[in-house]
């Protein structure tokens, strides 16, 4: 009877005018802040902290989840109408939805996105009441050299997918990432590494400037090419072909839920690795040879891995105080603001607080499908805005959206610096995401792997004598191997060779 108490007081809250009110301002924020590059659900989160500072803790909790759930579900409008991920988490969305951007689809593939958005988070809530436990200790067996192979693994996949059939250069892509990440403080010792004596690079290269430079500006000058002056055009679509294209996506999205709830309950992984493992994985098992030309399995897929990796990233909040992302991290810090202390004593000294979160990402993942979808009837107007009033206001945005992280005028330099390389990369077909992903998980691979040989004297033996790490160097070697033409050159002779020695039926 006390869950059931629980769970009431909690609908109660957000039956409540000021919850209601609540509740859909913290989600439209959400929306806005997921749709606008350079604004990410990290920064949602962590200003709404300071709003609800005076909020009750009930009503701050609700606030804090719908601004949450909002911008992750919000990054997909950008990044199908303009190719620009509005968060790191829609990047794999921008590979399936702009193409079908252009080809007039626009509004279909925003509707299934929200649509996938929000069962993805219902399957991350059902995660969240049923496999918390399972999934916790899991991820607790994941130690410093599965960490490190992890990161490997996550942009090895990246470099395949989005490398157009040539996987190599989307593997130099990522590793080029990784090497740019490791500039500033190291996460070990604190020694200054590639600084050159600029205190600003001492802190590190900033996510924010690098995405925006990376994305927005080579789709700002291509906007300008004569070739790519073309309005696309925006066809009308109906609800229920929305509907048909998520009734054939059920066991995509059964798949890209459980991915991406696993990816998030992994501390430090996060929801873009969640969307990227479920858009290869979908791809993987596809027959469909549309696959970067707007196949909306796609989208289907991305979309609903990084929202259910919001209830994978909260199970380690609630269960051990750890943060599975970046924006859960904030959420953390806003729950001990606010008197509730998840850990393994949450269930004894305030066990309301899981029924509480249950029920507002409820509530929340339905108000933004709703939001989601109306305010799309005027977003995919903007494919129909010329190029020489849309293209400059975008790069407006991008100038606010590099300077607000950090108030300083050295990370809209850096984003003029990733911009230039952003075309040369493209201009080159150097795919762009797997330098994102590089530079996500950067530290997590420098100081898990410097961690690891620490530990063990300096011997990598480690990394092949654990379980987990024998099935991520596997999974990466079945990915790279096949690429290199001396191994496929002699798998195609051993292969000869059985077929000649086999017995004539």
């Amino acid at each position: 009877m006390s869950a059931l108490t629980h769970i009431v007081t909690a609908v109660q809250v957000v039956a409540s005018p000021v919850g209601i009110i609540s509740l859909f301002v913290s989600v439209l924020l959400g929306l806005v802040f997921g749709m606008l590059p350079g604004l990410t659900a990290t920064m949602a989160v962590a200003l709404l902290t300071g709003v609800t500072y005076s909020f009750s803790g009930p009503l701050a909790v609700l606030v804090l989840i719908g601004v949450y759930i909002g911008a992750i579900s919000g990054g997909c409008q950008s990044a199908i109408l303009l190719n620009i991920p509005g968060t790191p988490a829609s990047a794999a969305t921008s590979m399936e939805g702009y193409p079908l951007a252009q080809q007039g689809k626009a509004g279909l593939a925003i509707f299934v996105a929200n649509a996938s958005s929000f069962f993805g988070t219902i399957i991350g809530i059902v995660c969240v009441i049923l496999f918390t436990p399972l999934l916790t200790s899991a991820a607790l067996k994941f130690n410093s050299q599965e960490m490190f192979l992890l990161a490997v693994f996550g942009i090895v996949i990246c470099g395949n997918l989005t490398s157009g059939g040539m996987p190599v250069k989307g593997w130099i892509s990522g590793f080029l990432g990784l090497l740019i990440s490791q500039v500033g403080l190291d996460t070990v010792n604190s020694m200054a590494r590639y600084s050159f004596g600029n205190m600003n690079l001492r802190g590190g290269i900033s996510l924010l400037p690098v995405m925006i430079g990376l994305f927005g500006f080579p789709e700002i000058i291509e906007a300008f090419t004569p070739e790519k002056r073309n309005i696309i055009p925006v066809s009308k679509y109906r609800i229920r072909e929305g509907f048909g294209v998520m009734k054939r996506n059920v066991i995509n999205v059964l798949r890209s839920g459980l991915l991406g709830v696993s990816m998030g309950a992994i501390p430090g992984v996060g929801e873009d690795t969640g969307g990227w493992l479920s858009y290869w994985a979908e791809k993987r098992f596809s027959k469909s040879t549309r696959w970067g030309r707007g196949e909306i399995r796609g989208v289907v897929s991305a979309e609903t891995g990084n929202n259910a990796a919001i209830g994978g990233a909260i199970i380690p909040v609630l269960s051990l105080a750890i943060p599975g992302s970046a924006p859960a991290a904030v959420l953390l810090a806003a729950f001990w603001m606010h008197g509730y202390r998840p850990g393994p004593l949450l269930m004894q000294s305030t066990p309301e607080f899981l029924y509480y979160v249950v029920v507002f990402m409820a509530f929340s993942a339905f108000m933004m499908w709703v939001l989601a979808s109306n305010i799309s009837r005027f977003t995919v107007r903007i494919l129909q805005v010329k190029n020489e009033i849309l293209m400059p206001i975008i790069f407006v945005c991008c100038i606010i959206g590099a300077f607000v992280v950090n108030n300083r005028v050295f990370d809209i330099k850096l984003m003029y610096i990733f911009g230039i390389l952003g075309i040369v990369m493209r201009s080159l077909k150097y795919p762009a995401a797997p330098f994102l992903l590089g530079i996500i998980l950067g530290n997590m691979a420098d100081e898990n792997l410097r961690r690891a040989l620490i530990l063990n004297g300096g011997s990598v033996k480690s990394f092949f004598t654990r379980p987990i790490c024998l099935f991520f160097l596997v999974f990466i070697l079945a990915l790279i191997l096949p690429q290199i033409p001396p191994v496929v050159k002699c798998a195609a002779a051993i292969k000869r060779s059985f077929a000649k020695k086999k017995p004539a039926a």
